[in-house]
């Protein structure tokens, strides 16, 4: 998106955890300020604190102080911002900070599905925060604006896609296998139960019992290191699984080397879409995630794990198929389904396409977002710009 606002209009800064993020920005010759971490409130649907959940609340308290300093070292740095855009709604003490040492308007994007029922006083210090310190919120889709309460006035920006072809080091990618004309499934993303991966697992084995042809990819990895006496920890918790020990202990029960490819995270993701038939979404979001939309531009369906889908996520056999979550053979039947009409397979992905083009379009949202920067501006401090 900030490669895609209009030239020299918007001077973008950056604070960010450290990792790839910031990287990448301080190639694109973006001022960021690296932190340890950015304390979090979680009010999400399925990451609300419960349980042994709470003890993740030492790790935000950990980063309280990194946020501070961070931000206050962003006031001395970058004095004369116009505006603040936080990145997310669980960022909560972000947003209150932000306000407070900048002055400015704040805007907030809303990127995950907030929990709707019960945690009222959880939710209470959340929309108080957002009264009294949010210009404007903007919800990533229209999934994530129905849970938002109406005193949010939510708007709806896509996020924009601009997938470009990645250079990968070396002779050979780790997608190169993925050759010929057959028959592919996959899953992308981080390694997650909430994800569906072990739904997708199993319907690869329902498949194979079926006696059907099909690869079946996942493309990504754990979300953190559980090696050692901290991971051992973190596991005996309840915090986190090791899926990927988990897939391959699968593979390894059922025989099924050979189909299920474990791919690991690749930075060169439009070769996967362009070597796939059908893209899986079987998480327990009640959500459709970006890689439905990236697929969506290779002309690739998807099938969808979503209750009660709108129309800018997935149309249940228009763009693609909804299931049942946490139903691997509801899965390992949609797949059948795709596997068995190639005719359709291509009416669906061709449909995708169109509603891709027309929501997610990169210049299309980032000049919608730009938009609301100026206007939440021009609200506080009016100023003439030329036409």
């Amino acid at each position: 998106m900030i490669g895609a606002l209009p030239a020299g209009e918007v001077e973008p800064h950056l604070i960010t955890p450290k990792g790839t993020v910031a990287e990448m920005a301080s190639r694109q010759g973006i001022p960021v300020i690296e932190t340890g971490g950015i304390a979090q409130f979680d009010c999400t649907r399925f990451g609300y604190y419960h349980g042994l959940r709470w003890l993740i609340l030492l790790r935000e308290l950990w980063y309280i102080p990194q946020t501070v300093i961070a931000i206050l070292r962003a006031k001395v740095l970058w004095p004369e911002m116009d505006l603040v855009h936080v990145n997310e709604l669980t960022n909560l003490l972000a947003i209150v900070l932000a306000k407070v040492i900048f002055s400015k308007p704040v805007i907030v994007h809303v990127r995950s599905v907030q929990k709707s029922e019960g945690i009222v006083l959880r939710r209470r210090l959340r929309d108080f925060v957002v009264r009294r310190c949010v210009q404007r919120v903007v919800a990533i889709d229209e999934t994530v604006r129905r849970c938002l309460p109406e005193s949010f006035h939510a708007e709806v920006v896509h996020n924009g896609l601009a997938l470009r072809r990645v250079s990968v080091n070396g002779s050979h990618s780790t997608i190169d296998f993925l050759t010929g004309d057959r028959f592919r499934v996959a899953m992308v993303g981080n390694l997650l139960p909430m994800k569906g991966v072990y739904e997708f697992a199993d319907a690869a084995r329902i498949c194979a019992v079926r006696g059907l042809n099909i690869d079946f990819v996942i493309v990504g990895d754990n979300v953190r290191n559980l090696t050692g006496i901290s991971g051992w920890l973190i596991k005996c918790l309840g915090l986190a699984k090791d899926v990927k020990a988990d897939i391959n202990s699968f593979i390894e029960k059922h025989g099924l080397h050979g189909r299920i490819h474990l791919l690991g995270f690749t930075p060169d993701i439009q070769s996967v879409y362009e070597r796939i038939s059908v893209l899986c979404f079987p998480s327990d979001l009640d959500a459709a995630g970006r890689p439905v939309f990236e697929a969506a531009f290779f002309r690739v369906p998807s099938i969808v794990a979503i209750d009660h889908p709108p129309k800018d996520a997935v149309i249940d056999g228009e763009t693609g198929l909804r299931i049942k979550p946490k139903d691997a053979n509801s899965l390992a039947n949609a797949i059948e389904f795709l596997y068995r009409n190639p005719q359709e397979r291509k009416r669906l992905g061709e449909r995708a396409l169109a509603i891709a083009t027309e929501n997610f379009d990169i210049r299309t949202n980032a000049a919608r977002m730009f938009e609301i920067y100026c206007a939440s501006i021009d609200r506080l401090f009016p100023i003439t710009r030329n036409a």
